[in-house]
């Protein structure tokens, strides 16, 4: 067994932070124009290979966006090309916002995240307990004990939600709530219930309300209604064997919205990024970041993760968050993959950054540029050998 500093380096270090005048690392300017420069080059390189229809990325260090970039157009060849306020669908990547937002709520005492999730949600079906109930943490942290993505099929054919709770009285759980990791899309939406009744607001109202205009998100919504009626959005891809195709949008994970139905351009993601840093508390206090970036469960699935198998010392869920440890390093991350969009957000708590991808097409190399952002701040940082 390995035991090393580096399992309480990091936390050390945020708890410096919080100190009057104490100091953390942070890259500097130089690192910073290095660490963005090898991005750059790495992402035109992909582009061009894997000739991506549209993509756009940003990259905030601080309070502040400090540069971003876009690719492609936002349909076929004659369309307008893809700027800083095209919107994409950002798919699973929505779930960090559900998890924030019932951290703000639980903090004001509207529910407690201990709370059994039953009485919130009649039409569920819920089971006799026979042992502990399912909570809202249970829900978010995705530890509900069902099988791995439960009645996605459903959700892929369009079934609404409010169809698919009732069906969930006839799966027999792999684990008691709260035992095992288990990613689901349907059982994440019961926070949706939970807003609605302890607030009397539909979840996508509180949305707009408590995070995106607060937040200056002003192209960020929720919903397909919502997306379509947007004039500068990207239209989705599919690889054929011709190569990329513009598809029409689908309405499929829009009836579960807290888990794959935001909306948002790159630049809004941005405002999300910082703001989960810690640079805007006033909407997002501390706390309310830390409840969220909480280790939950353990997913032992993500430690033979294709683009970290080799850097990555162990991996959880927070709050519809990953919560990664590489090199010793905290990250705060989550992809999203919807029919024609992929999308990536990662942060760095530790040394103050953070990067936004988003793409109008199904490629995997989404992730492989994430990974190459992280390489490029961890070698900027002195944490880790240069190749070769």
């Amino acid at each position: 067994m390995r035991l090393s500093l580096a399992r309480w380096i990091p936390a050390l270090l945020l708890a410096l932070a919080a100190l009057p005048g104490a100091a953390v690392a942070r890259l500097g300017a130089p690192a910073l124009d290095s660490v963005s420069a090898d991005f750059q080059r790495e992402f035109d390189q992909t582009m061009a290979e894997e000739r991506i229809p549209g993509a756009a990325w940003a990259i905030v260090a601080g309070d502040q966006l400090y540069r971003y970039g876009t690719h492609g157009r936002t349909g076929d060849p004659t369309s307008p090309s893809i700027d800083g306020h095209t919107v994409f669908r950002i798919a699973s990547v929505s779930k960090g916002f559900a998890g924030t937002l019932a951290a703000l709520l639980a903090a004001e005492g509207r529910f407690d995240l201990a709370d059994p999730v039953a009485p919130y949600a009649p039409s569920f079906g819920f089971r006799p307990p026979a042992g502990p109930p399912l909570t809202i943490q249970d829900v978010l942290g995705q530890r509900s004990g069902f099988v791995p993505n439960a009645f996605d099929n459903l959700i892929e054919a369009g079934t609404p939600r409010e169809e698919i709770y009732p069906r969930f009285r006839d799966l027999e759980p792999i684990c008691p709530p709260g035992q095992c990791y288990s990613y689901q899309n349907s059982v994440f939406s019961l926070i949706e219930e939970v807003v609605q009744q302890t607030t009397s607001v539909p979840y996508g109202e509180l949305l707009r309300r408590r995070l995106f205009e607060p937040l200056g998100m002003a192209r960020s919504s929720l919903g397909y209604d919502a997306f379509v009626a947007t004039d500068n959005r990207a239209l989705p891809h599919l690889k054929t064997r011709a190569g990329w195709r513009q598809v029409r949008p689908r309405s499929t994970y829009y009836q579960v919205g807290s888990a794959a139905g935001v909306n948002a351009s790159v630049l809004d993601m941005a405002q999300w990024a910082i703001a989960m840093l810690g640079h805007r508390p006033g909407v997002l206090p501390p706390e309310t970041i830390r409840e969220v970036l909480t280790p939950r469960v353990r997913t032992a699935r993500d430690l033979r993760h294709r683009h970290w198998r080799d850097r990555i010392d162990d991996a959880h869920y927070g709050l519809g968050w990953r919560i990664y440890e590489v090199d010793g390093h905290e990250l705060a991350l989550h992809s999203g993959w919807v029919a024609g969009y992929r999308a990536e957000i990662a942060l760095s708590r530790e040394f103050d950054v953070g990067i936004v991808i988003l793409m109008n097409a199904e490629s995997r190399a989404v992730g492989a540029l994430d990974r190459a952002f992280w390489d490029a701040v961890l070698r900027e940082a002195g944490t880790s050998p240069s190749p070769g």
